[in-house]
């Protein structure tokens, strides 16, 4: 277990932003992850899992002690048919899960192929893309309690799943860590290609018949085309979630909004492209000193050498409120905001 203290946050964030944590600890096991939660008791410290730092704010400095997760490990726990059953440590990267389950013909997960961040971190914000959600594939996650290290199993049902939310983000938000999750995928492609923007890029390419390896390449292709690198323009990925609204209000503002992008969902809500509502009202491409909100994708906020993750948040309150007054419709922060 390695322990820092006083430790720079800046190269553990994927916005660059400027922090620091009282106490930064990298564990390789669950017996030094219990280890570190004793530590953080001692000094009465919180904790807080920063996974690859890929969906986070840090606001300013934190008085916590920062988890670092280097536990690796992939499994297969079980072979039913065509269908198996991984267990993954939760320190392991996701994008080079999908690619390690592609090579090994387990498929399921190629629509979520480049999404940043460690496995442990996928279920707190049920990640999706392109048609597909984790939930569609998680069978339950190993935890630890953070107040006794009692070790915790929770199921598909009691992880709570919503779009981009999990019960790890309300009820047992900062209560536990996770330590892998156990995943089913099957021998058998079952290929999602409907989303739109993966039907369009397939319409456009001469493959009548995609595979899996075809799917993963072209969303690995779509998402490097609009969202920029994070080693190269320091940023969260998406900053808001797609507001999901009521179909009565949906309707309203198609008619008032045409180009307005909507999705019809399985509770009868409609989910809105929040991009859309962005760039219609002027922001996209607009930059206050060294934030901004991208050129070529309105959901994304680039650091271009702000050190202070506050100027960071005031700039995404005005667009946030901006969409507000134009459309009715508030607008969520998809990161975790820290201090």
């Amino acid at each position: 277990m390695q322990i820092l203290r006083d430790e720079p946050l800046q190269p553990y964030n994927t916005l660059s932003l400027q922090a620091r944590a009282a106490v930064l600890v990298r564990v390789g096991s669950d017996e030094e992850l219990l280890a570190a939660f004793s530590l953080a008791a001692e000094r009465d410290l919180p904790v807080v899992p920063l996974g690859e730092g890929s969906n986070v704010v840090l606001a300013r400095d934190l008085d916590a002690l920062v988890l670092r997760q280097d536990t690796r490990g992939i499994e297969i726990l079980e072979e039913d048919g065509d269908k198996v059953r991984l267990r993954v440590a939760a320190g392991e990267n996701w994008h080079a899960l999908v690619q390690w389950t592609l090579h090994r013909g387990l498929y399921g997960l190629e629509n979520l192929a480049l999404i940043p961040g460690t496995v442990g971190a996928a279920p707190i914000q049920n990640i999706g893309a392109y048609g597909i959600e984790l939930k569609s594939h998680l069978l339950q996650v190993q935890a630890l309690a953070i107040a006794d290290g009692q070790s915790l199993v929770l199921s598909n049902a009691g992880c709570e799943f919503g779009y981009r939310d999990s019960v790890f983000k309300r009820g047992l938000r900062d209560k536990l860590v996770i330590t892998a999750v156990d995943l089913q995928l099957s021998r058998v492609p079952e290929l999602r290609i409907d989303y739109p923007a993966l039907a369009l890029a397939f319409a456009q390419t001469a493959i009548a018949t995609p595979t899996p390896q075809d799917v993963f390449n072209t969303v690995v292709s779509i998402r490097r085309s609009k969202l920029p690198d994070p080693a190269v323009e320091p940023n969260a990925g998406s900053f808001f979630k797609n507001p999901v609204v009521p179909a009565e209000l949906a309707q309203t503002l198609l008619v008032k909004f045409p180009g307005l992008s909507a999705y019809p969902q399985p509770d009868g809500r409609v989910k809105l492209a929040a991009a859309w509502m962005i760039e219609h009202c002027g922001w996209k491409g607009y930059r206050e000193d060294d934030i901004g909100v991208h050129p070529q994708h309105a959901l994304v906020i680039v650091n271009y050498g702000n050190d202070n993750g506050e100027q960071l948040l005031s700039l995404a309150s005005k667009v946030a409120a901006t969409v507000a007054d134009t459309f009715g419709v508030q607008l969520v922060i998809e990161p975790r905001v820290y201090g």
